[in-house]
């Protein structure tokens, strides 16, 4: 392995930049309506957890503090893909 992927930060650095390249080519390639409306936002729903385990530390944290906090992202995405599938729906699917 190379020696900067041996560093937990760095491999989820990664993981962020890589995701955020596939975030950008579903929307360029020129996707539209719900799948890719989906995709990105389970792409920035990975993201935010990688973000709040690994730079938040709260990989080690105690179970109740990662339920509480993987649990409002969790919430919080269903809320945004809901209200966009009530979008696409409403306006015709555009």
């Amino acid at each position: 392995m190379p020696e900067i992927l041996r560093n937990l930060n760095h491999r989820t650095w990664l993981l962020l930049t890589l995701a955020t390249a596939a975030t950008f080519s579903v929307r360029v390639d020129g996707l539209a309506g719900f799948v890719a409306g989906f995709a990105t936002v389970a792409i920035a729903c990975f993201k935010g957890r990688l973000v709040i385990l690994d730079f938040m530390e709260l990989r080690h944290a105690p179970r109740i503090w990662r339920a509480v906090i993987e649990g409002w992202l969790l919430l919080v995405s269903l809320l945004v893909l809901a209200v966009y599938w009530y979008s696409t729906t409403r306006n015709g699917g555009a």
